[in-house]
């Protein structure tokens, strides 16, 4: 499973999500048995040529609309900041589907 998230860093302990506007790194990261595998780091989202699975992000006001076009789901943290705790979220679905 690929996930897409849009961060502030690439230190991996530090990053946090960051809003769309705002994202300094897009981070691909692959979840293999409940754990990440692989990170791939992409300045443009649109540069993937991966097919990920969703897109989380800070807050369902973002400007989501390209994801949604193409159907890939996209899923909001709304208090989760860290990677590490986005990934947990995820795979206890604590995360909100965006559905609008």
């Amino acid at each position: 499973m690929l996930i897409l998230m849009p961060l502030d860093s690439k230190d991996l302990d530090e990053a946090k999500l960051s809003k769309i506007e705002e994202v300094k790194i897009w981070g691909l990261f692959e979840l293999v048995e409940g754990k990440v595998k692989d990170v791939g780091f992409y300045d443009n989202w649109e540069d993937i040529e991966e097919f990920f699975d969703c897109v989380i992000v800070t807050s369902k006001l973002e400007y989501i609309w390209p994801f949604k076009e193409q159907s890939i789901p996209v899923l909001e943290a709304p208090t989760q900041r860290y990677v590490d705790d986005i990934i947990e979220a995820f795979l206890f679905k604590e995360l909100y589907e965006v559905t609008n």
